[in-house]
């Protein structure tokens, strides 16, 4: 199963530094339409998406998740992003419909 990097120039090229290959996308639509066409490829597992990006889709990420499985999207802090304080749990139970 393949990673992909989804978010700014400065994030993907960072992952691609890595061997991890990327797209980068200017807006959360670019990038919820790149993890939309990556649901129907079934070599992506992992989808490590910028949060500066992530934050404006996170409603649609979450419904995402809780219909398939895989490729899992996990939200990553972009370069100078502030830190932020997740709420893992409900998220979880977001997800799982609880």
């Amino acid at each position: 199963m393949r990673i992909i990097a989804i978010g700014s120039r400065v994030f993907v090229t960072s992952f691609q530094l890595a061997g991890v290959k990327g797209v980068k996308v200017e807006s959360s639509a670019e990038a919820l339409a790149e993890i939309n066409k990556m649901g129907d490829t079934s070599d992506v597992g992992l989808v490590l998406l910028s949060d500066d990006i992530g934050k404006e889709i996170r409603t649609q990420l979450t419904t995402l998740r809780a219909k398939r499985p895989i490729p899992l999207i996990f939200e990553l802090p972009s370069p100078g992003s502030k830190k932020e304080k997740v709420d893992y749990r409900a998220l979880l139970k977001q997800i799982l419909g609880v």
